[in-house]
């Protein structure tokens, strides 16, 4: 049975290290689910695998370079929704489930972009036709008066789903905002109608898509995660992200950009902070967007969870996969 395995976890986990491993072992590709380093603008502020780190070395020094689809494959200037990954990406997967006919087959989809996971493994929810005039005005609101009041908007007529949210994402908080303005009714509301016929639906998901899928969370300590995920802005620093990001400057207003560890030093280039409080921003940012991230996946009980710091993932991994 042809086999998707679905490695996710917040940021700074250890996601792109392990999928080398296990993508060496199985013989096998990585599909990105990461929404963010699909950019090929964007690279050390998304954490984006280097070459060097795409390549396997085996205990006897042999090296394979590991495939990896979705990293670098669209302009920030052509922004990809979850709906669009799936179409690009589903295709993608059944093609390569073919190609390389093999029995017992596995490919690797792995990003911390909980709905664009979503977007692979079940599809979408049915959800309102939003008019154009109101995704024009959310838009034109959000240019003009910046992202901070739709947030506030979207916290007192939604605060169910502002809660666990990345309200630092334009997109996300505009499509709740659509809802709630088209219909009067909240993104939570038509979340919790489609639930009820979600196992339904995974269901038929299942047999549409014709391959067995295996989710697994990579989970760490609270305290561990977050100084990994302070290390890590250290590190982009270090490698030039303020660099990265001026170049980016003429491009703010693109939502891509609209991100954490890009926003910040933007305010820093505008002379809003100086250069040590944009750094202690995008951690503290990106340990809120961990939270969330755990909390999406938490929401589904079909992963497994795996903590990283007392197992051996991989082999637990190869363990349900081939046992």
């Amino acid at each position: 049975m042809k086999k998707l395995l679905v490695i996710a976890g917040a940021t700074a986990v250890g996601k792109t290290a392990l999928c080398i491993h296990l993508a060496a072992h199985f013989d096998t590709e990585v599909i990105s689910a990461d929404s963010r380093q699909f950019y090929k603008e964007m690279s050390i502020g998304t954490a984006k695998p280097t070459a060097q780190e795409m390549i396997f070395v085996d205990e006897n020094n042999d090296k394979k370079v590991i495939q990896h689809h979705f990293i670098d494959s669209h302009s920030i200037h052509h922004s990809i929704s979850a709906g669009q990954f799936e179409k690009q990406a589903l295709p993608l997967i059944q093609n390569l489930f073919k190609t390389r006919n093999k029995k017992n087959d596995v490919l690797i989809l792995t990003g911390g972009s909980g709905l664009f996971i979503q977007a692979i493994c079940d599809g979408f929810d049915e959800m309102p036709t939003i008019p154009k005039e109101i995704r024009k005005q959310l838009n034109q609101e959000l240019e003009q008066k910046g992202l901070e009041i739709l947030v506030s908007e979207l916290q007192e007529k939604d605060a169910e789903y502002a809660k666990e949210a990345d309200l630092h994402n334009p997109q996300r908080v505009i499509r709740a905002l659509e809802i709630i303005r088209s219909t009067g009714k909240t993104f939570s509301e038509f979340r919790k109608q489609n639930a009820q016929n979600s196992e339904k639906r995974k269901q038929e998901r299942t047999k549409e898509l014709g391959f067995e899928i295996i989710k697994i969370v990579l989970d760490r300590p609270r305290e561990e995660l977050y100084a990994r995920i302070n290390q890590r802005v250290l590190q982009m620093i270090e490698m030039g992200l303020v660099e990265e990001v001026t170049k980016l400057k003429p491009h703010e207003n693109l939502l891509p950009l609209k991100t954490v560890g890009y926003q910040e030093i933007f305010d820093y280039l505008d002379g809003k902070w100086d250069l040590e409080t944009a750094i202690s921003m995008i951690q503290q940012n990106t340990r809120r967007f961990a939270k969330r991230q755990l909390t999406w996946f938490r929401k589904d009980k079909d992963f497994i969870w795996i903590d990283v710091s007392k197992t051996d993932a991989k082999e637990k991994i190869i363990a349900l996969i081939e046992g």
